[in-house]
């Protein structure tokens, strides 16, 4: 089988499979990703792309598939490769004649219903063509496993199908190889390789999980059968305990660690909130930070300081300063950042720059220091001022390279892993909803291991 390359190495299998969604890459990967890079370094790809990589084992011993996601250069038959799970580009299959019929209709007359009917009858048609196999063998096409896996009703009446482009990313096709290959599935990992889109970000080289939109239900399918990793993300992990930093007959001003929730999720885990009401029953948080955000929080403690509370966020009155340290140096040492923001609903939590239907975001900007850290990295602290609070704002703002182009310490989404996300809501300046006094309040700082200098 051309598409199996031997790894000759003496290093250990893990234990578990790859959780695709969470991960740190296994040596096994990382060296097969090494040897595949060569490859692509040979193709030289004009544009950005995820590859993969899928160490198997077979009767010859440890190997290693590859895959990148949709198309390579406008092809998918690149033989370095694993194949698509199903091939829709042939110039003479049904797809392609179906496609250039449709093209034809669509030009020559004046019903771009009927040609839109048809293009949603071929699209349907191509997710059946889909045959998936799982861990245990059994076989499902596209449609069957989208609609399985989305059962609310809710989410099944909005997404009735799969997006366009399902099944082509580099997972399913490494796990559909293995499979009709009888290969037995060791570990698997992801990168991006070339320029990041405009939208989202991607770093050249570094490794990502598996996309949830299109992958999700795919891959949720595909892995029965398989010994997954059962390990927790880093997210869930939280090394500090809440703190009260104020407290009065009105309301709270609590100190939230990273890691923790500021509201319950969909486990059992304690969040700030209901710390804060195991405390005080008739808490309310009045604003939330990202898990991975530690920092200032503040809580009222009836519905009447909370509605007050909310009027000074809804008017912007309520002023908050972050710190943050990022990895690099930004190109001016002051200034504004203007960027709209969106979601990827098929993809959360991942915010996208989107200059069509975004919301607006703007976040002001000030170096305050260089951090001594390592030798051949330069960081930076910086002060943030939110003047809009769209969800992962500051942190799409630091990464994206139409803002600062250098994503916060920690940031897993839009940069790269570290002990924890650098970024703290420092300081809050709001009016207290009684007795009408502007109040300020201002965490020491908050990095130890971090050490600034100034330039």
């Amino acid at each position: 089988m051309t598409c199996v390359h031997p790894l000759h190495t003496n290093l250990q299998k893990p234990e578990h499979f790859t959780d695709p969604f969470c991960y740190e890459p296994h040596p096994l990967c990382l060296l097969a990703a090494e040897t595949m890079k060569q490859e692509i370094a040979r193709i030289n790809p004009s544009e950005g792309k995820m590859f993969g990589v899928l160490v198997v084992g077979a009767a010859e011993g440890l190997g290693f598939l590859a895959a990148y996601s949709g198309l390579l250069e406008g092809r998918n038959d690149w033989p370095y490769f694993v194949p698509p799970v199903f091939d829709a580009q042939e110039p003479n299959g049904y797809f392609k004649k179906k496609e250039r019929e449709i093209s034809w209709i669509s030009r020559a007359a004046s019903d771009s219903m009927k040609s839109k009917e048809m293009s949603q009858e071929l699209q349907t048609w191509l997710f059946h063509q889909y045959r998936l196999l799982n861990g245990l063998g059994e076989v499902k096409d596209l449609v069957e496993i989208w609609q399985d896996y989305h059962n609310s009703p809710r989410i099944r009446s909005r997404y009735p199908l799969p997006p366009g482009g399902t099944g082509d990313c580099c997972a399913p096709k490494l796990l559909q190889y293995a499979f009709l290959h009888h290969l037995h599935p060791i570990c698997m990992a992801e990168f991006w390789w070339g320029e990041s889109p405009k939208s989202m970000i991607r770093h050249h080289g570094q490794f990502y999980p598996a996309c949830r939109g299109k992958c999700k239900p795919v891959l949720t399918w595909m892995l029965q059968g398989l010994d997954v990793d059962p390990h927790l993300t880093s997210e869930h992990i939280v090394n500090q305990k809440p703190a009260i930093i104020y407290e009065d007959d009105t309301l709270l001003v609590l100190f939230k660690p990273t890691g923790m929730l500021s509201v319950p999720g969909k486990t059992d885990e304690v969040s700030l909130a209901s710390w804060a009401q195991a405390r005080w029953p008739d808490a309310l948080l009045v604003h939330r930070l990202d898990m991975l955000t530690s920092g200032i929080v503040l809580v009222a403690k009836n519905m009447e300081a909370y509605q007050h509370l909310q009027a000074q966020f809804a008017s912007r009155t309520v002023k908050k300063k972050y710190l943050a340290i990022i990895k690099g140096s930004p190109a001016k040492e002051h200034g504004i950042i203007d960027l709209p923001l969106s979601s990827a609903p098929l993809n959360r939590p991942l915010q996208i720059v989107d200059y069509e239907q975004g919301k607006r975001a703007i976040t002001e900007y000030r170096v305050l220091a260089g951090i001594k850290k390592e030798p051949s990295t330069h960081y930076t602290l910086l002060a943030l001022w939110p003047h809009t609070g769209r969800t992962h704002q500051l942190r799409i703002h630091c990464a994206h390279a139409d803002g600062l182009g250098c994503p916060i310490v920690g940031d897993e989404l839009y940069g790269q892993k570290a002990d924890r996300l650098y970024l703290q809501a420092q300081a809050i300046s709001f009016v207290h909803p009684t007795i009408g006094k502007r109040l300020h309040f201002d965490l020491p700082y908050p990095f130890e291991d971090m050490i600034p200098y100034q330039y």
